[in-house]
């Protein structure tokens, strides 16, 4: 019965979503139409008396202005290997001090492994953000323009920083392996699932314009009944877990949404979400902030659901004829402990990514009504208050599911 639910699950919002059978989503014949013409529909909000103008929408040009076209240069990337700076030149300016070096790189990745190269790379003293100086036997990624293998237009693009992150995944896959063994497995299964999810489901269909809250919702349901079927098997547990989990995704979604209606969000609080503005598709950027709020509290209101069915179910173990109103006051006991930390470790998550911002804000000694009222800031609360109101939705909901579900009697 439980796999019947399951597959009858994936099967209808796999085929229900891209059907445009909910408001607000195209169908994919419609999505493909509208990009194949090139229309590109700007939502506009419009202003009523007395509404304060915050934010800085890029308006540089209004929607449908015709854009020169630019000649398309190819760019092609490479790994090298610094053997060698030739040499290093200075040029003084008034404000800065330009640094050219002349260097030999060995490519060490692609059809041209082991070719050796001249390249430039120009180094501006005192901006160390985007620009840095090579050492020999650094690791470098090189920018080639043009056709392949044409290296007379070659530079440095970047340090190699790659390594350094495939190295900390595999040190996870392994500590997943030795502590968790067969749970370990069953993990990076579904972490595999999740990402794929992600970027094979969410993102190119987000890029066809279709619905992104409700695209959101799907992608959520389908990694939280894969992964807790998974994890926790084919039994009445995990269900409790799926169903009290979706239960409080579905309320941080909608409680982002009535907030950021009401403090009027526009979703371009970030520059990633400014540049996307001007790619060559059909985007709901309110709808898209909403989104990455579902997706962004997935994992903790996952936790705590999870964490609730298990403690019910360990409670219906050891006393068989627990009566439901027992067992939904014992696991509503364990989800209030767990709600505590899980709150604080989901807006936590959200003030270690937007500490910069913040020391910016603190910095400059903003004033309180200004700083609150910046859209990226409202953003941020946003994000951390609709993603905690979902954790705490989700442990009743759980607890309450759990009572009727695996206690015998009420």
């Amino acid at each position: 019965m439980l796999k019947a639910i399951f597959l009858a699950t994936c099967t209808v919002m796999i085929i229900a979503l891209p059907a445009g059978a909910f408001p607000g989503s195209l169908s994919l014949v419609e999505a493909l139409n509208e990009n194949a013409t090139g229309d590109n529909d700007f939502e506009e909000e419009l202003l009523e008396e007395g509404d304060v103008i915050e934010g800085d929408l890029p308006v540089d040009e209004p929607p449908g202005t015709p854009v020169e076209d630019v000649p398309d240069e190819k760019e092609h990337y490479y790994r090298g290997r610094v053997l060698e700076i030739i040499d290093a030149r200075e040029d003084d300016h008034q404000y800065f001090t330009a640094i050219e070096q002349k260097l030999v790189v060995e490519l060490t990745s692609g059809a041209y492994e082991g070719e050796q190269i001249e390249i430039i790379n120009t180094y501006f003293e005192g901006d160390p953000v985007y620009d840095f100086l090579v050492e020999e036997g650094e690791e470098v990624i090189v920018v080639a323009f043009g056709e392949e293998g044409d290296f007379s237009e070659a530079y440095v693009y970047d340090q190699a920083r790659d390594r350094g992150v495939y190295y900390l995944i595999g040190v996870l896959l392994f500590g997943l392996l030795v502590v968790g063994r067969m749970k370990g497995v069953k993990t990076i299964i579904t972490l595999g699932v999740t990402v794929f999810l992600i970027f094979q489901f969410l993102l190119p269909l987000l890029l066809l314009g279709y619905s992104p809250v409700l695209l959101a919702i799907a992608t959520a349901a389908l990694a939280i009944t894969f992964t807790l079927f998974v994890i926790g098997g084919l039994n009445m547990k995990s269900l409790v877990a799926i169903l009290g989990t979706i239960s409080g995704v579905i309320v941080a979604g909608l409680m982002a949404f009535l907030a950021g209606s009401i403090a009027r969000l526009t979703g371009f609080g970030s520059h990633e979400a400014q540049m996307l503005y001007f790619l060559d598709h059909t985007i709901d950027f309110r709808g898209l902030l909403f989104a990455g709020i579902i997706i962004g509290s997935l994992g903790a209101i996952t936790d705590i659901g999870m964490s609730v069915a298990s403690a019910a179910a360990e409670i219906k173990e050891a006393r068989p004829d627990i009566s439901g109103r027992d067992l939904f006051s014992g696991a509503f006991n364990v989800g209030r402990d767990v709600m505590g930390t899980m709150a604080n470790t989901l807006v936590l998550a959200y003030v270690g990514a937007a500490t910069p911002m913040l020391l910016l804000v603190t910095g400059y000694e903003m004033d309180w009504i200004r700083v609150v009222n910046m859209d990226l800031i409202a953003t941020e609360f946003v994000r951390g208050a609709a993603g905690s109101i979902g954790l705490v939705a989700a442990v009743p909901v759980t607890a309450y599911l759990a009572s009727r579900l695996l206690a015998d009697r009420w």
